[in-house]
């Protein structure tokens, strides 16, 4: 479902089939990682947002990107966990 509304936005299918590699893939720019790498941290427990990945949020979002893109991800990891527990594809 996600994919298909990346795609309906414009983000390429290679974008998209690259996105397990993000941290390695030439497709995605400095921005794009930044906020690629925010939400890795907020998504796993074991890691968390450490200084040095808010700081590197900081140098491509303001203030109220940081925050919308932070519910954004609440919303994905909420979606995510709820359809799980239900066994909704």
């Amino acid at each position: 479902m996600n994919s298909a509304v990346l795609e309906k936005r414009g983000v390429s299918s290679e974008k998209i089939a690259d996105l397990p590699n993000w941290k390695v893939s030439n497709l995605f720019d400095a921005r794009e990682r930044a906020a690629l790498d925010y939400a890795d941290a907020v998504t796993k427990y074991d890691r968390g947002v450490d200084d040095s990945t808010f700081a590197e949020l900081k140098r491509h979002f303001d203030d109220n990107a940081i925050i919308e893109l932070t519910a954004l991800i609440a919303f994905q990891n909420l979606s995510s966990k709820f359809n799980s527990a239900l066994a909704v594809p």
